[in-house]
């Protein structure tokens, strides 16, 4: 379906929202190119550095930055919640029209930031950079794709193989998950539940300067499983096809015995028989009993009311305030 262009003499404000994590090295070269960027277009601009508990001196720059420039905010959170988490943390604290959300490692260029808002005023909701050429490992691009296979299957997001963290979205989505509160955190799930017009633009990305990924292939795993397990039923839905299935394989079995026994007048004889149909039923069922279990983790972690976030301290403009969520 065609989207009509969003009419607006006025160009859109702008909030950055940057995860900071081992970063010292790339802080200040970002916030340059950022606002070179940035004081091009005639709109205002805000870029929100959140701190996830590095433990580098990155707080101690992002002081710095700020005191240097009233557009650079700072968030330090209690400890290290995980990227999402962060970045979710700056959605809440961003004050302009659309959000901007990218990597600190300078390997998302911010002289693309330009093609992503070109591509909200067509009237897309959200769009995402996609790289045209991947710089990352081949461990790390095969999770990448099997995250987003995942994600395409287990949410029904068709999309998926456009998600990365290099994104923009209006501001006013975030009301569709004002409430979310919880320790597992998908900024791209919840951007799904107040839209489904997305778009996604070829972008450049470059190879990584300073620094190293701090996701390893174990990590991405584990954020996948987290995000199928906390905004998905499929793996229920499996675990009771599963049982169907071996139900069925087992009114197979007892025909082909009790049969075999009319027929030729002596059943199925043999322990390994035995033990192999005893063995493959008890895994299915400690298998379905598994996923079971994922889901009461959830709801117990849930039900312990952990903070998605919490603030440390905040600083702007040379003002620092304490903060606790």
């Amino acid at each position: 379906m065609e989207l009509e262009p969003i009419r607006n003499s006025v160009p859109a404000s702008v909030s950055l929202v940057v995860p900071v994590y081992h970063s010292e090295t790339s802080l200040r070269p970002l916030v340059e190119r950022l606002t070179a960027v940035l004081q091009k277009r005639p709109a205002e601009f805000e870029i929100i550095l959140v701190n996830d508990g590095s433990p580098d001196r990155s707080w101690s720059l992002i002081e710095c930055l700020a005191r240097g420039d009233p557009r650079v905010r700072g968030i330090s959170l209690m400890r290290n919640f995980g990227q999402h988490n962060a970045v979710l943390c700056g959605i809440r604290a961003a004050r302009h029209d659309v959000i901007v959300t990218m990597d600190a490692d300078l390997q998302h260029p911010p002289e693309e930031i330009t093609s992503l808002l070109a591509k909200l005023e067509e009237g897309y909701d959200v769009a995402y950079g996609v790289p045209a050429e991947v710089k990352h490992s081949l461990f790390r691009r095969l999770a990448s794709q099997m995250m987003r296979f995942i994600f395409q299957r287990t949410l029904g997001i068709a999309n998926a193989s456009q998600i990365s963290a290099f994104r923009a979205f209006r501001t006013q989505l975030r009301n569709a998950f004002a409430e979310f509160q919880g320790p597992f955190v998908s900024v791209d799930v919840l951007l799904t539940w107040g839209t489904m017009r997305f778009t996604s633009v070829l972008v450049r990305h470059d190879t990584r300067v300073h620094g190293r990924s701090s996701y390893s292939l174990t990590k991405l795993l584990a954020y996948c499983f987290d995000v199928i397990t906390g905004f998905s039923t499929l793996p229920l839905r499996l675990a009771s096809w599963i049982g169907f299935f071996f139900t069925i394989f087992g009114i197979g079995v007892l025909v082909y015995v009790v049969g075999r026994y009319l027929i030729h007048g002596y059943s199925v004889s043999g322990f390994p028989f035995l033990a192999s149909i005893i063995a493959i039923f008890s895994g299915a069922q400690l298998f379905a009993l598994g996923i079971i279990g994922e889901y009461i983790s959830r709801m117990h972690f849930r039900l312990m009311d952990r903070p998605t976030y919490a603030v440390r301290q905040t600083t702007e403009h040379g003002v620092k305030e304490v903060e606790k969520r």
